[in-house]
């Protein structure tokens, strides 16, 4: 008579034997990769270190996948946080049939969708990771979507070497706090890095009374042996939960699981040679394997009591992509089957925010309304749509997010407290679920490494739309970041808090839409813009003191486009501007006009390449004036350069903070005592357009 609790043992015993086998499956694909990549390279140490890790996850039981669509909302999700053990991922998404086993060849290359670390190129990849811990961070925020309707659980395996990045930390000390009993990170203590493979740069003192002392359960395992992997994640996935995070610290060695020492290295390129004798010796591991397994299933079968068990690890074996063959009776044989290419397009997702128009804020011409109040009141209305989620970072009294999506559904409006790298990364998350998320800190505080990113995945996600793909339109990532405090708002918190800079430099980031609003009306209308969705990643820079509305309530946002505000036929020249330098701009053109000099003014919040040129073309010059170090300027000469064969550059006339003195950073100051030391107030800019225009004249 065999009792339940040894025929729960003897079925472990047969799955780990099972996991034994594919693990030399999964490993042989590994180094097939390497032995047709591109640069027949591979980043091995950290690829088989990971193995026993991911086979058990993947083949265990443990996760639950759909993988005919990997978009579908109620199943569990996988982060490869440690991007380096792509050739991993791989291998098992080619075993289970979520990529076609031919992309194994020639990856790494310029027309291959396997790169050197994992993205939404491939089917089922939801976030582009590398190797700098940000993974985890997303992880977390589908953890907190996992624990709304419908419930998912959301693994992930990170490194080691990873847990030296800040953003990790910042991540778990938040899922402690928001108890994400469905989130499970595996962290492949493999001891090594890149340039000591055998050591790591400095040693962890207590990793797991780290995790713990944040809110964590801890499980420590011997991460060489399936059986006590296997057993940290059936205590994850059938065990009691008690609202911690579950860590699993998998403690391996770099390159465990291969033969030769050479394995042991981080990314290397494997000789012919050398490849035939590890593929060799792998195989002879299979059989082995296999052997082991077979023997143990064929004395199951011959006991009657053990039908139930001989049952369930058929299946077992069936799920795993196994056909047991037979000979004379007996189980003689576990042959891989190759498995078919499973997904489906994605269905089309629409991204419309719905909302009741009547809920949002009426603004009067003229009147003044501070910016985040009219956020405030506009997300009364978008959050009624339960994709539209928020995430500040301690600076919520300066967006009005928190206030506003609060006042709908608290549990979809977040407040990191001072981590805007992790607040970042919960907002890629839901953006990447297909929520309207909006983040926000002050300008300069976002994180560009983190950005970065962000703007890579959403890219790779925009390439396969474009390309017929497994993604459909709708599947970019909808993620808005509220900069408050733009250019000289900020004001005498001193020039780490300067709004002065970010618009330049974000200018850099691919895929990033900058957007510097002026007044409450065109808030709104920029509001309501990105409620329409598929506007990808936004960066709007808002005031941060109340001003008075320029426009009139039918005011419509569209990106790209320059609004005149002062215009006049008689001008003799025009003055190109936005944010708060619009009212500067106003006050001058008043001031100007008292001395017979009539100017338009042209409010530019999104760079608009067609004004720009048919201002240049006007003849008449142009004054670029920008609280800021010269972004308009910057993309006046790109455009410029791109659509003129020739230029004359003595019309063009900037005044931003970084053409005095050649200060790059602002100090403290009133706003007042600011626009007037950088030129940049009504008063100083009337002088010298005056001066300018007089001398023009003459």
């Amino acid at each position: 008579m065999i009792y339940l609790e040894d025929k729960k043992a003897l079925a472990d015993r047969g799955i780990v034997q099972l996991l034994a086998i594919k693990d030399a499956d999964i490993r042989l694909l590994s180094l097939y990769q390497c032995a047709h990549a591109v640069d027949k390279a591979i980043h091995i140490g950290g690829a088989f270190s990971a193995t026993i890790p991911m086979v058990s996850l993947f083949y265990g039981g443990i996760i639950d996948l759909n993988i005919e669509e990997p978009t579908a909302p109620d199943q569990d999700m996988f982060v490869l946080s440690k991007g380096h053990a792509v050739a991993t991922l791989a291998s098992i998404y080619a075993d289970l049939g979520y990529i076609d086993p031919a992309m194994l060849d020639n990856s790494r290359s310029i027309t291959s969708l396997l790169n050197g670390h994992p993205g939404p190129l491939l089917p089922g990849v939801h976030v582009a990771t590398g190797p700098m811990g940000q993974g985890m961070g997303v992880a977390q925020g589908f953890a907190i979507a996992g624990q709304r309707s419908p419930r998912f659980d959301v693994y992930a395996v990170t490194g080691d070497g990873e847990l030296q990045e800040g953003s990790i930390w910042e991540s778990v000390m938040y899922a402690g706090f928001k108890r994400l009993d469905n989130l499970c990170v595996l962290v492949d203590n493999n001891g090594g890095q890149l340039d000591t493979v055998n050591v790591l740069h400095f040693p962890y003192q207590g990793l797991a009374g780290s995790f713990a002392s944040f809110g964590w359960r801890v499980l420590e395992v011997d991460a060489t042996k399936y059986h006590t992997v296997y057993a940290a994640l059936q205590a994850f996935k059938y065990g009691p939960r008690d609202g911690r995070p579950t860590v699993i610290i998998c403690k391996s060695t770099k390159g465990y699981g291969g033969f030769s020492e050479y394995m042991t290295n981080h990314k290397v390129s494997i000789a012919d040679d050398l490849l035939r004798q590890e593929s060799g010796m792998q195989t002879q591991r299979r059989v082995a394997a296999e052997r082991e397994f077979c023997q143990f299933f064929d004395q199951l079968s011959a006991d009657e009591s053990s039908v139930d068990i001989v049952s369930l690890l058929g299946k077992q074996a069936l799920a795993m992509g196994f056909t047991l063959t037979q000979a004379e009776g007996r189980v003689v044989g576990v042959a891989s089957v190759p498995a078919s290419v499973k997904p489906r397009k994605a269905p089309v997702r629409d991204k419309r925010v719905q909302y009741d128009p009547q809920r949002l804020p009426k603004l009067e011409k003229g009147k003044a309304y501070g910016a985040h109040k009219v956020i405030e009141q506009a997300m009364n209305a978008f959050a009624q749509d339960e994709r539209v989620v928020s995430v500040d970072s301690d600076l919520a009294s300066t967006s009005g997010l928190q206030a506003g999506v609060g006042f709908v559904d608290k549990g979809r409006a977040l407040n990191v407290g001072v981590a805007e790298a992790n607040m970042m990364l919960i907002g890629e998350a839901f953006a990447i679920l297909g929520a309207n998320a909006w983040i926000s800190t002050f300008c300069p505080f976002y994180d560009w490494k983190v950005l970065r990113r962000i703007a890579v995945g959403h890219q790779e996600r925009l390439e396969v739309i474009a390309a017929g793909g497994w993604l459909s339109e709708g599947h970019g990532i909808d993620l808005t970041m509220v900069a408050t405090a733009a250019d000289l708002e900020t004001q005498s918190n001193g020039a780490t808090h300067m709004g002065n800079d970010d618009a330049l430099l974000l200018n850099e980031a691919a895929y990033v839409r900058i957007i510097n609003v002026s007044c409450p009306q065109q808030l709104l209308g920029v509001l309501k813009w990105i409620a329409e969705g598929n506007k990808g990643i936004v960066y709007m820079r808002t005031l941060r003191a109340p001003a008075s509305a320029l426009y009139e309530a039918d005011f419509q946002f569209e990106f790209g486009r320059a609004y005149p505000v002062r215009q006049t036929d008689a001008a003799r020249a025009t003055i190109v501007t936005s944010g708060r330098g619009v009212y500067e701009a106003l006050d001058a053109a008043d001031a100007l006009a008292g001395k017979g000099l009539a100017v338009n003014v042209v409010d530019m919040p999104s760079i608009d390449p067609d004004t720009i040129v048919a201002l240049y073309r006007a003849g008449t010059p142009v004054f670029i004036a920008e609280q800021n170090n010269g972004y308009l300027w910057t993309n006046f000469r790109k455009v410029l350069f791109e659509r003129e064969s020739e230029l004359n550059t003595q019309r063009l006339y900037p005044i931003n903070t970084a053409s005095r003195e050649g200060l790059h950073y602002i100090h403290s100051g009133t706003y007042t005592e600011l626009a007037a030391h950088y030129g940049l107030d009504a008063e100083h800019l009337s002088h010298r357009i005056a001066d300018i225009l007089n001398h023009v004249s003459q």
